[in-house]
């Protein structure tokens, strides 16, 4: 029996939640890394870090043949998507690929909230491309992290940018539960998965704090050291007032579907629809959807709470370029 570190190949490197993964992939010591990279990135600077440490680079594209992309996937064990929004439906043909190639283990770009089918269009996109795993026959494990903490705390009076309103904003009346992970801690979490029998063909649900939005801001007000000013700045929105929001955003999107302005008014007002409405961003709502508990599966890993990241949030000299 083969004693070599599996291969772990990861798609979207270059992005926050790829970037998160292959650290810890790396961290871990128990993996062999390679990335698959566009041309035009290959240059990038997060890319030549990567390699000085280790990682593998791979040329390669979701535009390209299925025949292709089998290519690059050779000897890969397991394959880890972390695309951009706009990708998801074009990771099919590296599903397809994957097939092809003897990939072991295929891991979709979900990471997000989870909930039902109908509520958002960007999720019934990645539950479309579940389904199109399971139909292939590609083994797989499908991860959501919850809501990141990063997006979670009302931004302080020295912050600007086009989200410091968005980050005041309560929708409803505020007393939902929401899970909330850091991003920077998604790839430990990954990485203990992808490595486990156990969530083989199943859907795990990564997440570290468990808070209500008026808990959200009670807590950013009283680490801030400007509880009076922020909590002055809070804008509530009913859910009939979002549902209006909703129907301006699809109607805007519906006039110029190439308008991404449009679109991520759409999915913002969409998730926070699904979250703080519909309430399903909670663990009771992951496990009546099948998802397995990652801190039950890893009770080993340290607990980080939202109050605790917002000690680091709030002496950033500007906690809005985590917005960007």
């Amino acid at each position: 029996m083969s004693t070599e570190r599996p291969l772990v190949l990861v798609l979207g490197a270059t992005g926050r939640t790829g970037q998160s993964i292959i650290n810890a992939l790396l961290a871990s010591g128990n993996f062999r890394i390679a990335a698959l990279v566009r041309q035009e990135s290959i240059s990038k600077p997060v890319i030549e870090a990567f390699r000085k440490s280790g990682v593998e680079i791979r040329v390669g594209d979701l535009k390209d043949s299925v025949e292709k992309l089998t290519e690059a996937l050779a000897g890969v064990d397991i394959f880890i998507s972390a695309v951009v929004a706009w990708l998801i439906e074009d990771q099919k043909v590296a599903i397809r690929a994957a097939k092809t190639a003897g990939v072991k283990r295929f891991i979709p770009c979900d990471f997000a909230t989870p909930g039902e089918k109908g509520i958002r269009e960007l999720h019934d996109q990645k539950l479309a491309v579940r389904d199109f795993i399971k139909e292939v026959g590609v083994p797989y494990t499908f991860i959501d992290v919850g809501w990141w903490m990063q997006l979670s705390l009302p931004l302080p009076e020295r912050s600007g940018g086009p989200m410091k309103t968005r980050s005041h904003t309560v929708y409803g009346p505020g007393n939902d539960k929401t899970l909330v992970t850091d991003l920077k801690h998604i790839g430990t979490y990954v990485a203990r998965v992808v490595a486990d029998p156990r969530t083989l063909n199943q859907a795990v649900i990564i997440w570290e704090d468990e808070v209500t939005q008026l808990e959200a801001h009670e807590i950013g007000e009283r680490v801030s050291g400007e509880g009076d000013a922020l909590k002055a700045k809070r804008v509530y929105v009913s859910a009939d007032a979002l549902k209006q929001d909703l129907a301006a955003a699809k109607a805007a999107r519906a006039k110029d579907p190439t308008d991404i302005f449009a679109a991520l008014n759409l999915t913002w007002s969409e998730y926070m629809y699904s979250m703080h409405i519909l309430e399903e961003n909670t663990l009771t709502n992951a496990k009546r959807l099948g998802y397995l508990d990652a801190r039950e599966l890893y009770p080993d890993v340290p607990q980080h709470s939202l109050e605790e990241y917002a000690n680091e949030f709030y002496a950033m000299e500007d906690p809005s370029k985590v917005y960007e």
